[in-house]
């Protein structure tokens, strides 16, 4: 075999594999004209998968179960729930739960460590005030008090061996609200995905929304969403953003919120004072690579005002942030200023970066 011969058949052998790889890392989308749209209520709000893919029914079944399995397990305020059992043995013993939860309660320590402004040990606090609960109040300055001490992330005791978690303090209480939203929409994600979903968005209450590839009119096509206007109870938007294989999570004012004697309290609460946050932003939303990431951040982010937390999104520059303040001037990190666009219709107005950099 000649030279010539020998180099032509290496590399068509060569680009031979090189087109299998690619054919195997690329999945073919198999659209439907119209989108298959599936629901449950779990974790206290519709949970919602719409997808284009053809033939996943049963994927999709299985992924929504997902969310039903989180929601007996996770939720504080359901009796039975292994997180209900973690708080009744607070101070008593250590409690044996599932690898599920176990992994989730380990993931929202080391977002308690390292992230201000949220705290796993919150569960003292938001049981006092059951915002977004038929039995909300207001609570005493000497109940605030004495549910402070409880809000300490640093107490809690882990034995990865046994699985067992232990809360030391009597009264002390878990509350991952602020995180599990996001944790459970990547695994439901990454479950999709495994089963060939190609083309979809799963939807946990509009507030954390993890998009699926690329959207059903055009393979290189992003997702156009809306982001909700903060002052409006009904799905008015602010704008629009183009999205595509990321989170999208949005924590705001407008989500849950006592009013007493004229004054209206959102269901973020800060573990250092015990009363909800106070600050100038309405609502935030952040852009992710994972849902888990955005939906604490969102809430770390959210305790920081406009300023600081426009400020710790461009420091950090994995994800990007869409602000909107109490003057209904909105912020957009530079990362998202050109896959953002404001809805002409609504009142609000672009506010300019260079004013939160230039604030004193």
């Amino acid at each position: 075999m000649t030279r010539n011969k020998q180099f032509l058949l290496i590399f068509t052998v060569l680009l031979g594999i090189s087109l299998i790889l690619v054919s195997c890392g690329t999945d073919k989308r198999d659209l439907r004209t119209k989108p298959y749209v599936k629901e449950v209520f779990a974790m206290g709000t519709y949970i919602k998968i719409t997808s284009y893919d053809k033939g996943h029914e049963k994927a999709i079944q299985a992924a929504l179960d997902i969310a039903r399995d989180y929601d007996k397990k996770t939720s504080v305020n359901q009796s039975g729930s292994e997180l209900d059992e973690l708080n009744a043995q607070s101070g008593i013993k250590p409690v044996k739960v599932s690898k599920s939860v176990y992994d989730l309660l380990a993931k929202s320590y080391s977002y308690s460590k390292k992230e201000a402004g949220f705290d796993m040990m919150i569960g003292a606090l938001t049981s006092l005030w059951h915002i977004g609960f038929d039995d909300a109040r207001k609570p005493s300055q000497a109940e605030i008090d004495q549910a402070l001490p409880l809000v300490s992330y640093g107490a809690i005791q882990f034995d990865e061996k046994n699985q067992t978690v232990f809360l030391p303090v009597k009264g002390a209480k878990v509350d991952l609200g602020a995180i599990t939203k996001g944790y459970v929409a990547d695994k439901m994600t990454d479950y999709l995905k495994a089963h060939g979903v190609t083309t979809a968005i799963v939807d946990l209450g509009s507030s954390s929304l993890s998009l699926m590839g690329h959207s059903p009119r055009g393979e290189t096509t992003p997702w156009r969403i809306g982001i909700k206007d903060p002052n409006k109870q009904v799905s008015d938007q602010i704008g629009f953003l183009q999205a595509e294989n990321e989170s999208v999570t949005t924590s705001g004012i407008y989500e849950r919120f006592l009013k007493v004697d004229g004054k209206v309290y959102p269901h973020i609460l800060d573990p250092k004072t015990g009363y909800p946050f106070e600050n100038d932003i309405q609502s935030v939303t952040i852009v992710s690579e994972k849902g888990v990431d955005g939906d604490a951040l969102s809430t770390t982010i959210f305790a920081m005002g406009t300023k600081k937390g426009y400020a710790y999104v461009e420091k950090t520059k994995t994800i990007g942030a869409i602000f909107v303040d109490k003057d209904d001037k909105v912020y957009v990190t530079p990362n998202l200023a050109k896959r953002f666009e404001l809805d002409k219709s609504s009142h609000y107005q672009l506010g300019s970066t260079d004013d939160l950099r230039n604030e004193k």
